[in-house]
């Protein structure tokens, strides 16, 4: 017989080295290189298992369907994002920052499912059942089939499903339940992988629809292992700026639709509340002229939203002017003043360039360029831009507006909301499309003079 060896794995990518490291050689993760036996110059081999009936492969065209139903959660907003609501034993995990109202829309989902008489279990690991009541009395989301738990043990949470026999279960957090079959305090990989592996095995058994809160690193990724997000049906992530009320949940996997579809919610002193028409929140303009604002239609998901952006340039004796943005990369708008000064004459090498956003809202996307290099050049020259205008184009090194995706959608948003004017791809180059947008809106100096006579 072979005398054992010890070896050492890494539990997220299967990195193994002959010492322990508390850091991972391959996937830079820490903590997760955990000892292994293993038998020297023996080698393992599986037997094959003889297959019989209905187990047997049969082509695909033989293979009946079934429909995939939804039942609404209550809330219209995350209905949209799962792709029409709950799927009967299907997981679900939402991540997202401390504090950006997790648990807030958990709960408020718990409530609206116990309101249409379905049963509602909710095991929180991080709060005594007071403090949620506290928080449900706060809300409005007391109902009487509306169950809770304070539990952390894996086996105690299956034996309170077992005796309440749920319709939904919300675990409040997978981080911090434990199983006794495994090794390791909670929330370590193996934890969360033996906690999940076990709630996904009891969902698709009892078609028992499971919600679970899933921590965020600080790099924003989920804690734990990456299997997490591999083995559960549905990854949503909640996101939001914690000095501004407004939050987004988008999908980032959806076995059951699409993963393109972007719900909107609002924090009130009375729980969380659905935004169906975000338009109005990301524009602040007034009656006045004001230089140096512009606005764009952006995508999230499938919606389509009007974003002003706003510019301000001021001169400097500084040997490296200031460029800082929020809300848009700082990348982009770095090249996008290059174009400007090459492509549209603006001197802007001596200036503090301030780029931002209205409302708090994050651009990712391209087609925001030609509205942030528009709000720079209205900002430069001291010219506004009239109200009726609506920007969007990615702006290329050689100063050419290039088109982007889902136009008729921007279009139809924009005229909706009453922008008459839209400037895109057929605006032409850079050059062009700053002296036409300068020149539909009014001086500062000439209102001035209109309102002193």
């Amino acid at each position: 017989m072979a005398k054992p060896v010890s070896s050492f794995r890494c539990t997220e990518c299967g990195w193994a080295t002959a010492k322990w490291a508390g850091r991972c050689g391959e996937c830079q993760q820490w903590g997760t290189v955990t000892d292994v036996a293993e038998k020297a110059g023996l080698a393992r081999s599986v037997k094959a298992t003889l297959v019989s009936g209905d187990g047997i492969a049969r082509p695909i065209t033989h293979v009946e369907t079934t429909a995939v139903s939804h039942w609404p959660s209550g809330i219209n907003e995350f209905d949209r994002v799962l792709g029409g609501g709950i799927v009967p034993g299907a997981v679900i995990l939402l991540s997202g920052e401390p504090g950006v109202g997790k648990s807030t829309l958990l709960l408020e989902v718990a409530s609206k499912a116990a309101a249409a008489k379905s049963r509602v279990l909710y095991v929180s690991g991080e709060e005594s059942v007071s403090q949620v009541r506290l928080r449900a009395e706060r809300t409005g989301a007391l109902e009487h089939e509306l169950f809770l738990a304070a539990e952390t043990d894996l086996a105690t949470i299956l034996g309170q499903i077992d005796a309440v026999k749920p319709d939904l279960v919300i675990i409040d957090s997978v981080q911090t339940m434990s199983s006794s079959l495994s090794d390791g305090v909670a929330g370590q990989p193996s934890q969360v992988r033996e906690v999940a592996s076990t709630l996904i095995r009891v969902a698709k058994d009892r078609d028992l629809p499971i919600l679970l809160v899933g921590h965020v690193t600080k790099d924003g990724s989920i804690a734990g292992p990456r299997l997490l997000e591999h083995i559960v049906d549905v990854v949503c992530q909640f996101e939001g700026d914690r000095q501004t009320p407004l939050r987004f949940i988008r999908a980032l996997k959806n076995r059951f639709g699409p993963t393109d579809e972007v719900g909107c919610f609002e924090m009130t002193g009375d729980g969380i509340a659905e935004v169906p028409d975000p338009s109005g929140l990301f524009l602040s303009r007034g009656t006045e002229p004001v230089s140096g604002t512009c606005v764009t239609v952006a995508l999230e998901g499938r919606r389509a939203m009007p974003v002003e952006i706003q510019a301000l340039v001021v001169a400097t004796q500084a040997p490296n002017p200031r460029r800082v943005t929020n809300g848009v990369d700082p990348s982009r708008v770095a090249m996008l003043l290059a174009v400007l000064e090459k492509r549209a004459g603006l001197a802007l090498a001596g200036q503090d360039v301030y780029v931002s956003t209205v409302g708090g809202v994050r651009l990712t996307e391209p087609a925001a360029d030609l509205a942030i290099a528009l709000a720079i050049a209205s900002a430069v020259r001291n010219r506004p831009i009239a109200h009726n205008v609506a920007a969007f184009g990615e702006i290329s090194l050689a100063g050419e507006i290039r088109p982007v995706s889902s136009a008729k959608q921007r279009t139809a948003e924009g005229t909706r909301l009453g922008f008459t004017t839209r400037m895109d791809a057929t605006s032409g180059s850079i050059g062009a499309a700053v002296s036409q947008a300068l020149a539909t809106g009014v001086d500062p100096r000439e209102a001035e003079l209109d309102r002193a006579f």
